[in-house]
């Protein structure tokens, strides 16, 4: 779907009254425009959807209690792969009904929900697990260490067969000498396998290998390395993508809007990177990693990135570069190619659908799953869920020239929603309503009927309509996409989330972005000089941590020198990607200012945005949450906010979920435009000062240049063109529209509200 920028053009001057009257009857109840961002609820199949018609009662609640016009479906239940015939056939019976609902279907169709169909056709090319563990040598005798797999489960199987151990093997054995820095120089030596043995344990998903020991091994470590395999495809499996694509084109009959692929990546890895001496392994991966590291072996390899070696500080960063790099890389392929076959099989409007977060942090456990992929995860809307940071948020959308981002929530109380609808919005995002989790009552009943985050959530989509333009982020923090994730590096696991984040507490949004993407069109130097990704342009740009970098990041600064986009640095750049000395320094332009850490980069920014004028946004004086120790900036459920486009909103639901009374005045350039309203406030005025557009709920007055609107009856209410030629919506209001309105616009739409709690 082409999505355009709504306007309004009112005729100035008048003071308009309305009356009551009957509302048109050729609207689709609930329905958006079409080129409408829209709004999104997650639908899960459980085994009574099944059933003659079991898909109606869902159905036919999401339309009478929801305002949701697009669902993003998944089925994820024990015998019930997606290439089942009975999935198809109740899917294309489902779709039907919720077309005649006025809601578009969009369905899971991941390799990972045909897992056993994948194993039968291609039993060789699952999931290796790639375990190093070390045990103590004598001079005799044997030495036995038992090795335990994980059986794994994530969101995809939590119903339904785990990622079960289906195989072991034994791979390797190196004895070494240890020292100080690691491994001894020098001392690594291959055990020739004839002289150990592997013995699996019963019920246990353990292994036993034993080592028949030398004299010459008294004293020293042995590093046992044992692949097991997992029900899951290989992420390097040769015949993944045409897998891939026999799935997808199974349902290439049926009128869906689009597919999902959610959190991809390799199998859930709760212990963080390898440097817990797990790695994601298989053969064709050892292949492609030698093709790519000039012939290296990537099981020796694996000892050097767990241990390191002596005199081999660099050669351990260079393999922990290059080894998650490929991950990144490969995630992504799958992720893009999959995003091509929605438009290959359901047209070029198709959505990919939902998010590539997976532990919604940009931290160690995704640095394994996907190489921190989510910006080269191809998507039609920037997609994120449960409480991944703001800036990550705001920069996918940029990426994605999406109007809005949308994060995929959940929480075990209604009540979370209802503050997270607002806290959102003021970010510029909006929810997928996924159901309350963990929850064992009726998981979308107690959410939408029993909560009025519905009615908050209708106020907020009429945004939707008059602008698709993202939110306003004058600085971006560009970080060092390898330095982040390097465990031998200078700056493990630091991405730049504590300067983020004390800029959006001060107001000024700023985009989080992986220096990996200085190689992608979409980050730029524009026409008029500033550094821009997407459509947004900055005014502040600070490169932080940029380590292990590619010489092409040097080249990209040079150039964002000449400009007029102010430069920061945070962070010694000595070596590059394949940890060879770098004299970084002397690459970047000199009109880069040096910065010793972030706080004080943070203070430094603030003081040149506020030295240039630049406007803030409401403080983001609440917090996004995961842990303790993983809580970031939020906004709040009041405040201010822009929109590229000049769009100014005021949001407020901080009292009252259905919205707070907002009596506000926007100063635009030399003119003043007021608004009291209910909720939601937004106004655009053009370079010319004339009403555009605006949105309003509760509307009771609106005051702009040359124009006087005043209603006896709070309406809920948004204008803007369509093509040309001025369009109009009124929500919740079951009487006619005055005549005298319909001098601004004949073609009025009337939106109905979700009906209220039984």
């Amino acid at each position: 779907m082409a999505w355009r920028t709504w306007l309004v053009v009112l005729v100035s001057g008048l003071f308009i009254t309305p009356a009551l009257a009957e509302p048109e009857t050729n609207v689709v109840p609930g329905r958006l425009p079409d080129d409408v961002t829209p709004v999104i609820g997650a639908w899960f199949w459980r085994e009574e959807t099944f059933q003659p018609e079991g898909y109606r009662k869902r159905l036919d609640f999401f339309r009478d209690h929801t305002v949701y016009n697009l669902l993003t479906t998944s089925c994820r239940l024990p015998g019930r792969e997606v290439t089942t015939p009975g999935v198809h056939d109740q899917l294309r019976e489902a779709i039907a009904y919720a077309k005649r609902c006025g809601m578009d279907v969009a369905f899971e169709l991941d390799v990972r929900l045909a897992r056993e169909a994948f194993q039968k056709a291609y039993p060789d090319e699952l999931q290796e697990v790639l375990r190093l563990r070390t045990i103590e040598l004598t001079g005799e005798g044997q030495a036995t260490l038992r090795i335990k797999s994980e059986v794994p489960r994530d969101h995809m199987n939590s119903r339904t067969v785990p990622y079960l151990l289906v195989s072991s093997r034994l791979v390797r054995v190196y004895t070494f000498e240890r020292g100080p820095g690691g491994i001894k120089a020098g001392t690594v030596q291959d055990v020739n396998l004839a002289r150990c043995s592997m013995r699996k344990v019963a019920d246990q998903n353990a292994v036993d290998v034993t080592i028949h020991c030398r004299p010459d091994m008294k004293g020293r470590t042995a590093c046992i390395a044992v692949a097991f395999t997992h029900l899951t495809p290989d992420v390097f499996a040769p015949h993944l993508l045409d897998f891939q694509r026999s799935i997808i084109e199974q349902y290439g009959d049926l009128d869906l809007v689009g597919i999902l692929k959610d959190e991809w990546g390799f199998p859930p890895c709760y212990d963080g990177c390898p440097q817990k001496n797990d790695f994601w392994y298989s053969e064709a991966r050892a292949a492609a990693y030698a093709e790519r590291a000039g012939g290296r072996d990537l099981v020796r390899d694996c000892l050097l990135m767990y241990l390191g070696e002596q005199g081999r500080q660099a050669e351990r960063q260079a393999a922990i570069n290059h080894f998650l790099d490929m991950s990144r890389l490969r995630n992504s392929l799958i992720e893009d190619h999959c995003y091509r076959l929605a438009k290959e099989f359901f047209g070029p409007d198709a959505y990919l659908f939902t998010h590539p977060t997976w532990m919604p942090y940009p931290g160690t456990a995704e640095f394994k799953k996907n190489g921190l992929h989510w910006w080269t995860a191809t998507r039609n809307l920037a997609q994120t869920d449960e409480c991944t940071p703001y800036c990550a948020r705001t920069s996918l959308a940029k990426k994605w020239g999406s109007p809005v981002w949308f994060n995929q929530y959940y929480a075990k109380t209604a009540e979370s929603y209802e503050l997270n609808v607002w806290s959102h919005a003021l970010g510029g995002g909006r929810i997928n309503y996924h159901p309350l989790y963990p929850y064992e009552g009726d998981w979308y009943g107690d959410l939408l009927v029993r909560s009025r985050v519905m009615r908050a959530e209708s106020r907020v989509r009429l945004l939707n309509l008059i602008s698709s333009s993202p939110v306003d982020c004058p600085v971006a923090v560009i970080f060092g996409h390898a330095c982040g994730m390097n465990w031998a590096g200078p700056a493990y696991d630091d991405v730049g989330l504590a300067l983020t984040d004390k800029l959006w507490r001060e107001g000024f949004y700023a985009d989080l972005i992986p220096s990996t993407e200085i190689s992608d069109p979409a980050l730029r130097i524009n026409d008029d000089g500033f550094v821009q990704y997407g459509p947004q342009s900055y005014s502040v740009v600070v490169l932080y941590h940029p380590e292990f970098e590619q010489p092409g990041t040097a080249a990209f600064f040079r150039v964002a020198a000449k400009g007029r986009t102010v430069l920061f640095r945070v962070g010694q750049w000595t070596r590059d990607f394949n940890a060879k000395p770098f004299d970084g320094k002397t690459a970047l332009p000199a009109a880069m200012t040096e910065v010793a850490d972030a706080p004080t980069c943070g203070d430094l920014v603030i003081a040149k945005l506020r030295e240039l004028g630049v406007e803030p946004h409401s403080p983001a004086t609440w917090e996004t949450q995961w842990s303790r120790e993983l809580a970031t900036a939020a906004p709040d459920q009041r405040g201010h906010l822009r929109l590229i486009d000049g769009t100014r909103i005021m949001l407020s639901g901080k009292n009252n979920v259905e919205g707070d009374l907002i009596r506000a005045e926007f100063h635009i350039g030399r003119h003043k435009v007021f608004m009291d309203a209910v909720g939601v406030a937004a106004v655009r005025l053009d370079p010319n000062g004339e009403l555009e557009a605006f949105a309003a709920g509760g509307l009771k007055r609106l005051s702009a240049p040359g124009l006087t609107i005043e209603l006896h009856e709070r309406l809920d209410i948004a204008y803007w063109h369509e093509n040309g030629r001025p369009r109009g919506v009124i929500q919740g209001f079951e009487t006619k529209v005055p005549t005298r309105l319909k001098i601004f616009c004949q073609d009025w739409q009337h939106l109905p509200l979700p009906s209220p709690a039984p």
